[in-house]
């Protein structure tokens, strides 16, 4: 694409530097997930395939090297996939990384920024079923 079409698609400002071409990630927040239960909120489904920026917790993984972790509206000492699905939270979401997760404590918040996605998947390596998710995460403790 062309200046004119990025322009022309709302991805670039006409005054705006080149370098600023790519839009800023979306901010999502766990509060602003759901209307009810498990059903997402109208404009959460609407960011399916957009980069978001997520902030919360990371449950403990599972393992050592493993490329994912589970990003919690609150602290979690364990992680919710080692749980039965009835004990799981509504408000978490799998962040999947592209190398493996060197954990933080618990405790800490965390920056989790990735392409979010919804609707129920299946891990085919682990088993896992997760309801949102976050592909290519990066993330910092904050």
């Amino acid at each position: 694409m062309n200046r004119r079409h990025l322009i022309a698609a709302g991805l670039l400002l006409p005054f705006a530097a080149p370098s600023l071409a790519l839009a800023a990630p979306v901010v999502l927040k766990f509060r602003d997930l759901y209307v009810k239960g498990r059903e997402l909120q109208p404009a959460t489904v609407a960011l399916s395939g957009q980069e978001v920026v997520m902030t919360g917790y990371m449950a403990p993984p599972l393992k050592p090297e493993i490329s994912f972790f589970v990003l919690t509206r609150l602290p979690m000492s364990t992680c919710p996939f080692c749980e039965t699905e009835a004990q799981w939270p509504d408000d978490i979401v799998l962040a999947l990384t592209d190398k493996p997760v060197e954990p933080v404590r618990y405790t800490d918040l965390v920056r989790a920024t990735g392409r979010f996605e919804t609707g129920f998947e299946k891990d085919p390596d682990t088993g896992f079923l997760s309801y949102l998710r976050l592909r290519g995460t990066r993330y910092e403790k904050l």
